[in-house]
C-alpha cells in the first residue's frame, strides 16, 4: 500500500514537472507575437544583440523577450548577428522567429527598379529598397573606371537598367546590385530584340536613347510606336531630331512648358536641334515600354509631329511643313491663349 503511495506521489508530481516545462515552454518559445499580418524585420550589418531586441519590440509587439533572450544567450547569437530583411508572419512563435534570425534565412524582398529622369533619382530609390545607402551606390555609378569596365560611360550608363521589379536580398551590395543588373540587362536583350535593333540600324544603347526622348514626349502608351517612327524617319533621312526634350535635359529643366529660340541656342550634346542624330545617352531610363515601341516602331511618312491644340497629351502629326506649321500654329494660339510661357 505504501508503494502504491510513493508511485502516486511520484507521478503527480511527474504531471506537475511535465505540465510547468510544458507552460514555461509555451510562455519562452511557443508564445506569438502582437502582429496581425506578415512583417519584415530589418536587421542592419550594425545591429547589436540590443538594437535587435529593440526591433523586435518596436517592428513585432513582443510582450516579452525572455524566451529571445535565454535562445540568444544559449547560442552565442550575440557574437555572430546575421544582418538581413526577415519576414515574419503572424504566427511564427519566439522559437521560429530565433531560429531564422540564428541560422540567418533571409527573405528576398521586392527591389523596383523605376523609370526616372537621373541616375540620382535611381539611386535614391534604390537604396530605400536595400540596405546598402545612396552614398555608396552613387560613388559606384559615378565611378568612370567602373562604368568603363562594364562598358559604359557617364552618359549611357542609364541604358544598363531595364525597369522592372526583381526579387534580391536586402542585403544585396552595391557591386552585387550592378551585377545583377547586368544579368537582367542581357535577359532582356535576347536574340530576338538584339536583331529588330539592328534591322533599324541600332545599337541596344541608341534604341533605350531614342526610347528615352519618346517617353519624354508622350505619355500615351498607343502613341509611343508613332513617335518611334517619326524620329527613325529623321534619322534616316539625315535630319535633325529637333526634339523639345533633349533641350530641357540639356539645360536640367525638366520644368519648362514652352520651348524658346534662346533655349535652343543651349550649346550641349544634348541638343538636337543644334546637332544631329541622336544624343550621347539615353535622357531617362526609359520604361520596357518605350523600348518595345522603339522595337516595334509603326512604319509611316510622318516627319514633323507637333502638340495637340486641346491638351489631351496627344500630337498632331505632319508629312511636309507646311502642314506642320498649321499645326503648330494652332497649338501656339492655345498656348497664348492659356497665357502659359
Amino acid at each position: 500500500m505504501k508503494n502504491k503511495k510513493t508511485v502516486y506521489v511520484l507521478l503527480i508530481l511527474f504531471f506537475i514537472l511535465t505540465s510547468t516545462i510544458i507552460a514555461g515552454y509555451c510562455l519562452l518559445f511557443n508564445h506569438p507575437f502582437q502582429i496581425e499580418k506578415r512583417t519584415y524585420l530589418y536587421i542592419d550589418e550594425d545591429d547589436n544583440i540590443d538594437s535587435v531586441y529593440t526591433k523586435i519590440e518596436n517592428r513585432l509587439h513582443a510582450s516579452t523577450l525572455r524566451g529571445f533572450r535565454l535562445l540568444s544567450s544559449l547560442s552565442g547569437y550575440a557574437e555572430q548577428i546575421h544582418p538581413g530583411a526577415y519576414q515574419i508572419d503572424a504566427s511564427y512563435t519566439t522559437w521560429k522567429t530565433f531560429h531564422r534570425l540564428q541560422q540567418g534565412m533571409q527573405t528576398p524582398v521586392r527591389l523596383t527598379i523605376p523609370s526616372v529622369r537621373t541616375l540620382d533619382k535611381l539611386v535614391k530609390t534604390v537604396s530605400r529598397q536595400i540596405m546598402a545607402d545612396s552614398a555608396s551606390l552613387s560613388g559606384l555609378l559615378n565611378d568612370s573606371t567602373f562604368c568603363a569596365h562594364l562598358g559604359y560611360n557617364s552618359n549611357t550608363l542609364p541604358a544598363l537598367f531595364i525597369p522592372d521589379t526583381y526579387e534580391v536580398y536586402w542585403t544585396i551590395t552595391p557591386e552585387q546590385f550592378v551585377e545583377r543588373m547586368q544579368k537582367e540587362h542581357k535577359r532582356f536583350w535576347n536574340e530576338e530584340r538584339i536583331k529588330k535593333a539592328q534591322h533599324i540600324g541600332f545599337t541596344p544603347v541608341e534604341i533605350v536613347t531614342l526610347a528615352s526622348i519618346v517617353e519624354e514626349e508622350t505619355i500615351k502608351k498607343a502613341e509611343k510606336p508613332m513617335v518611334a517612327g517619326l524620329y527613325i524617319n529623321r534619322l534616316h533621312k539625315g535630319m535633325p531630331l529637333q526634339a523639345d526634350p533633349t533641350v530641357k535635359f540639356a539645360l536640367q529643366d525638366f520644368t519648362l512648358k514652352r520651348i524658346r529660340h534662346k533655349h535652343l541656342e543651349c550649346d550641349s550634346p544634348y541638343n538636337t536641334y543644334k546637332y544631329p542624330g541622336l544624343p550621347p545617352g539615353p535622357i531617362r531610363i526609359p520604361s520596357i515600354d518605350g523600348i518595345e515601341s522603339v522595337l516595334n516602331y509603326t512604319r509611316h511618312d510622318y516627319l514633323y509631329m507637333c502638340a495637340k491644340e486641346d491638351f489631351s497629351g496627344y500630337h498632331n502629326f505632319a508629312e511636309n511643313m507646311t502642314k506642320h506649321l498649321q499645326n503648330a500654329a494652332r497649338y501656339q494660339r492655345e498656348l497664348n491663349k492659356r497665357n502659359i510661357h
